[in-house]
């Protein structure tokens, strides 16, 4: 049977106190909404309409055609939202999978098992629920004395018997399509918000005969629904404890989870160890055997296996097998390091390529420059990479040598082979093979310093008294 989604995500969300848009907020790198609507996906949802209202434009910004939407231009309520889907799904036979944009935690195997046992019972409605030691609060599930469900009472309607129960709404849906929107016409506004609850739906199906069942998640977590920052955080916290769990449990050592931040499209290979304080982020990608961190600060990058990076940040590069990066060095967008490359400390790479073996080992800057293999650059030595107005290319071929504190005057070419002599500045190509040496002559004046200081001391001394 087809499967359809909506994702409700039109509400402001006033509680986050954020000019972002709720629905956007990030968890584990990742948009809230940007997480159901990949849940969805997940279980192969023919057509998934997001429905928007408050900060459209930056959903659809986000999403672009991936997605279809439908505009909730004024919030009547989350039944009226829903209806808002009808123009795209109104005619369409199969199930339906409603969920909020801001409960980020729904696993897609949940939305499956939800789904299975729907369309398995012929329930017109099956609705998420969790079991918590507290609910109070929380819609309830009332049951029949056969299980099946009779409806959500509302903390506040709650007999005593009815606020003993345990079992909750966690706020996610799957509806058999063609009767949701039936059951959503006959919807009123008459309660005290004059707005049309999706909730009523259940009530109209179970006054007309149909079944209404409802998925017990394992995971109360589930439920949680993001209304503040503090929420915000307590969804980031267990959802990268899932994440690190699922890493460790794919072959990764993550010596300390809770000081290590891992995001939602992060891979990374088995045996890879990873040290505390790092965090890696995007879609970076790591390979096997490597050793990350500590301190490492890695987005959108890719190192190969048996790689090493330590107290570094990494920001769109890419780091060969078996190279080593830090400590303290900064590869900027564009770095592009081969096999068995070393870039020590404070060392920065921008927009510049080194071959395999190649040594950068510290205090250096290589900017827009294509490096060959088995290159050394000394320490302090720069390609001076911008005239104020342009950047400009620097070649450096294989097997060159670059002393300490040389500047590299772009664009120029360093042949292969070639050796650049200490404190040399460059402003024209060395051919391949050459020794170039650029630097004013040494003058020794001989006990000249002595004569130095003597001058110097007069001068303090005439200063004292007068």
């Amino acid at each position: 049977m087809a499967v359809y989604g909506v994702v409700l995500a039109a509400g402001q969300g006033k509680r986050m106190k954020s000019k972002l848009y709720k629905v956007l907020h990030p968890v584990c790198g990742k948009p809230m909404v940007g997480h159901m609507v990949d849940a969805l996906r997940a279980i192969n949802a023919e057509r998934t309409v997001v429905v928007v209202g408050h900060g459209a434009d930056k959903v659809q910004a986000y999403f672009g055609d991936s997605v279809q939407y439908a505009l909730q231009a004024e919030q009547l309520g989350t039944g009226h939202a829903v209806l808002q889907a009808e123009r795209l799904l109104g005619d369409l036979d199969g199930t339906t999978v409603v969920v909020y944009g801001d409960t980020p935690l729904i696993r897609a195997e949940t939305l499956q098992a939800m789904v299975a046992m729907h369309e398995k019972s012929g329930a017109a409605v099956t609705l998420l629920s969790a079991i918590f030691a507290d609910p109070t609060g929380l819609g309830r599930i009332v049951r029949d004395s056969g299980g099946r469900v009779q409806g959500i009472v509302e903390q506040k309607d709650c007999t005593p018997q009815e606020a003993a129960i345990k079992e909750i709404n966690a706020g996610a849906y799957c509806f058999d399509n063609r009767k949701l929107f039936a059951a959503l016409a006959q919807v009123t506004n008459n309660n005290a918000q004059n707005e049309y609850y999706l909730t009523d739906v259940i009530g109209i199906m179970r006054a007309q005969g149909d079944i209404v069942e409802a998925y017990c998640t394992p995971d109360a977590d589930e439920s949680l629904g993001v209304n503040d920052r503090a929420a915000l955080a307590d969804a980031e916290r267990i959802m990268r404890a899932r994440l690190n769990r699922a890493h460790m449990l794919n072959g990764v050592t993550i010596v300390d989870p809770q000081a290590t931040y891992i995001e939602a499209e992060v891979q990374i290979g088995a045996d890879t160890v990873v040290l505390p304080g790092s965090m890696l982020r995007g879609r970076t990608v790591i390979g096997s055997d490597c050793v990350i961190g500590p301190g490492a600060d890695i987005t959108d990058s890719t190192v190969g296996d048996g790689a090493s990076v330590k107290h570094s940040v990494l920001q769109e590069a890419v780091v060969g097998a078996a190279s080593a990066v830090g400590p303290f060095a900064y590869l900027r967008p564009g770095a592009k390091l081969g096999e068995d490359v070393k870039v020590g400390d404070f060392v920065e790479i921008k927009n510049a390529t080194l071959g395999d073996g190649t040594k950068v080992s510290h205090l250096a800057y290589v900017g827009d420059a294509v490096v060959g293999k088995n290159v050394n650059f000394g320490c302090g030595a720069i390609t001076v990479n911008y005239d104020g107005f342009n950047k400009q290319l620097t070649e450096v071929e294989d097997d060159a040598f670059v002393g300490s504190n040389v500047n590299l005057i772009a664009p120029v070419k360093i042949g292969k082979g070639a050796y650049v002599v200490a404190g040399s500045t460059i402003t024209h190509e060395v051919p391949a093979g050459d020794l170039a040496i650029a630097r004013e002559r040494q003058t020794n004046k001989p006990g000249y310093a002595e004569k130095l200081r003597a001058r110097f001391k007069a001068k303090k001394e005439a200063s004292k008294r007068s």
